[in-house]
């Protein structure tokens, strides 16, 4: 640690910082209310994420964060397993989740973690999770490291002037450039997780040198990080030492359960243990070199496998008709790239605005030869 002032954004809503001395623990309970591979009611999956929120209180968590998705405007309907869960097709699984919690439903959540005394936020999937999100009235935002090039849902998220946190696990260091530049251009509050998109994650993948280049490299942003590794405090202890002041754990009442993230996932005991060393200073003495890296290290991200299942591609959301300029509102950013083979996502501004030459049919990806 240096002797540098820390830079600090405050959370609109309540009385906690990103990036004071105190370390920010986020319990991401992501999809972790789904625990069965059949389907269950509404009632009961609020009633499991209820108790996962009371869980994570107990365990010392500053913030509970889930996932929220919009099948339609985040993933194409085309047959797709993606490797971190094989118990599930991609465009089904994105489904169920969205069947599963109606507006209704976050509003209720939010209302719950008020009630308990945490913060309640979500990672949006897409614009419209994030239109969804803004209507429950979060505080801050996630963006999952897929979708950081997704213009379409970052521009919404920067209209609301709340904090927003990426992760780098699917992103270079170039493109994080890129990022950063066009947040920091539109004064968004900007916090960063280092982070290897690995379920779960071996801890030699770790290359924490990166949190100091993060810091070195952007000093007006927060930094953390978000790990999915198991069993092993170490890292996270060794991430702190090195200058991370947000954690993020996936957390679940047990790594046994049915779904995506629960057998990387942190139990209530294991958080609240994770949160009690910390806060007592015990990340001072661990051995962080083992985990430490080089700064001269790219980003896992720029060749992480899951890139192409969760970059996204610009695609018609209506009919365009020849001779129409487009707009945002006729677009949509869907997953997955590699099958869609469309405009990327981070070329919506090249687009927007420009006359189209031949007509798009709604659900068709854009390309170069539909604009001029």
């Amino acid at each position: 640690m240096t002797g540098k002032r820390l830079k600090t954004i405050a959370i609109p809503g309540t009385n906690k910082i990103l990036g004071g001395e105190e370390v920010f623990f986020v319990a991401e309970i992501g999809k972790g209310f789904i625990q069965t591979k059949e389907n269950r009611s509404i009632e009961e999956y609020l009633a499991n994420a209820k108790r996962l929120i009371d869980e994570a209180v107990i365990a010392g968590a500053d913030a509970v964060k889930f996932q929220t998705h919009e099948v339609n405007d985040e993933q194409a309907n085309i047959p797709i397993v993606s490797p971190h869960f094989q118990g599930a097709e991609r465009y089904a699984w994105v489904k169920r989740n969205t069947e599963a919690t109606p507006l209704a439903f976050w509003r209720e959540l939010k209302n719950y973690a008020d009630k308990k005394g945490i913060i309640f936020f979500s990672t949006a999937m897409s614009r419209l999770a994030a239109e969804k999100l803004t209507k429950v009235g979060v505080s801050l935002w996630k963006v999952g490291s897929g979708d950081v090039e997704d213009f379409l849902m970052l521009d919404h998220m920067v209209e609301t002037g709340l904090p927003i946190i990426i992760s780098t696990g699917m992103v270079s260091f170039a493109e994080l450039d890129e990022i950063v530049s066009y947040l920091k251009n539109r004064k968004a509050p900007l916090a960063i997780l280092y982070c290897v998109s690995e379920y779960p994650c071996p801890p030699e993948k770790f290359n924490l040198a990166s949190i100091e280049k993060i810091k070195e490299k952007y000093p007006e942003v927060v930094v953390g990080f978000s790990d999915h590794s198991v069993g092993d405090l170490k890292p996270v202890l060794a991430a702190v030492k090195v200058g991370a002041r947000i954690v993020e754990k996936h957390f679940s009442l047990s790594r046994d359960l049915w779904g995506s993230d629960h057998k990387v996932s942190m139990t209530p005991p294991e958080f609240a243990e994770m949160v009690r060393v910390v806060r007592a200073g015990e990340y001072k003495k661990v051995a962080h070199q083992k985990f430490y890296g080089s700064k001269n290290r790219e980003l896992d991200g720029a060749k992480n496998r899951f890139r192409p299942y969760f970059k996204k591609s610009l695609v018609a959301a209506r009919v365009i008709k020849k001779g129409e300029k487009i707009t945002k509102e006729m677009i949509h950013t869907l997953r997955p790239a590699k099958h869609l083979k469309g405009l990327p996502s981070r070329d919506l501004h090249k687009v927007v605005g420009r006359e189209v030459i031949r007509q798009i049919k709604k659900g068709q990806p854009l390309t170069k030869q539909h604009v001029r």
